[in-house]
């Protein structure tokens, strides 16, 4: 299946608890496979529901996309840090159902992540790409949605047999630091 094909039949939308089940798998290949989270064990659904609350209380973006009405892959914002100080500064998660990785479904949730953050007071946007060099996905995928490299931090998770760096990448929401909020 082509990437227009995928696309053409792809819907983004607010996450609801319903979907709990589908981000709780899709998290867990992510989590037991994957490097780009250094979570070991799969959070259970209850967690994954806490975490969903969490973000929606805070009046952040939980976004599902859904192919052929089931959940392929999801993204969200959550605070950078919990102090005053980074108030006006998002971290994104993206995560997709290993079988619709390359097919365009990642840009389409972080772009529509970007959009509905934008609407908000927000000014910068961060992503902490776990396993950064070899994570070549989602650092082109930040790449090509305005994100650049502001830093790297070396073997600072180790999972899966060996240390794991993660790239920290950026990208302006509205007028970023151009203007005061």
């Amino acid at each position: 299946m082509s990437e227009l094909e995928t696309l053409t039949r792809l819907q983004i939308r607010d996450a609801s608890h319903d979907d709990i089940p589908a981000i709780t798998a899709i998290y867990e290949w992510h989590v037991l496979h994957g490097r780009g989270s250094f979570e070991e064990t799969p959070p259970t659904r209850t967690q994954m529901s806490e975490r969903l609350e969490g973000v929606q209380t805070q009046n952040l973006p939980w976004l599902v996309a859904m192919y052929d009405d089931i959940v392929v892959g999801y993204s969200y914002a959550t605070a950078y840090r919990p102090r005053p100080g980074y108030r006006y500064t998002l971290e994104d998660s993206v995560y997709i159902d290993a079988s619709m990785t390359g097919k365009g479904v990642g840009r389409e949730l972080l772009s529509e992540l970007i959009n509905r953050c934008e609407q908000g007071p927000w000014r910068q946007m961060v992503a902490i790409i776990g396993d950064g060099e070899n994570n070549i996905g989602s650092c082109r995928l930040h790449k090509q949605l305005g994100f650049e490299v502001a830093g790297q931090l070396r073997s600072v998770g180790f999972k899966l047999g060996g240390w794991r760096d993660t790239i920290i990448m950026q990208r302006p929401l509205n007028d970023g630091d151009r203007t005061l909020p």
